[in-house]
């Protein structure tokens, strides 16, 4: 909403819709036919990650733009690959957003400062260090952990999913073993700890 209204004086931008998950943001895109999508990384349902790869996929003309207060590794990495075209955080300026949706709306890539110079030093370390522990996890492991630290059962992520719950848990012991770590909460700390989700300390 907040968005919204920055953008209401940009006389080339139209704002036509706005969704509160990934799975409404699939079906509002298949409704209203955007040319760009603002799309966060961590939200309800199937996340923002997933979210991006299915309307990439379905969408390819469509220009996808991250707004998010998400901005460590592997998180740019990860929606990038999805098909996203751009990438800022929400603390970017109207000038710098305005910027970023013309660019995308254009086909064209548009990174943050911050998250391009990240980016760009990961990849020239990549045969040398993992940047984040969370490297290690598959795209859909990596998926099912983010919906793990959100405090989503079980039966809630294969609902998701459109698993089970059985498969849930393979994932589960996968992700514990790859992050060694033996708990929802230990895991928690991990993903706070790499950036991944803030503390409700914060």
């Amino acid at each position: 909403m907040g968005m919204s209204r920055m953008l209401l004086d940009v006389v080339d931008i139209s704002v036509v819709g706005e969704a509160c998950n990934g799975e409404e943001a699939l079906m509002m895109v298949r409704q209203l036919k955007p040319h760009v999508v603002l799309m966060d990384v961590q939200m309800p349902g199937i996340g923002g990650i997933e979210a991006t790869r299915k309307l990439a996929h379905s969408f390819p003309q469509l220009g996808i733009l991250v707004v998010t207060v998400c901005e460590e590794e592997p998180f740019p990495s990860r929606i990038l690959k999805a098909g996203a075209l751009g990438y800022i955080t929400k603390g970017t300026g109207l000038e710098e957003m305005v910027l970023a949706i013309r660019k995308v709306a254009a086909g064209q890539r548009y990174l943050s400062a911050d998250v391009a110079a990240q980016l760009a030093g990961n990849w020239l370390e990549k045969d040398k260090v993992i940047a984040s522990p969370f490297e290690l996890l598959s795209e859909r492991e990596m998926q099912v952990a983010m919906m793990i630290v959100n405090c989503r059962s079980s039966q809630e992520i294969a609902d998701s999913m459109f698993i089970s719950p059985k498969t849930i848990s393979t994932y589960r012991y996968r992700i514990f073993e790859k992050l060694a770590v033996d708990s929802d909460v230990k895991l928690t700390h991990l993903a706070i700890r790499f950036g991944l989700v803030q503390s409700d300390k914060n």
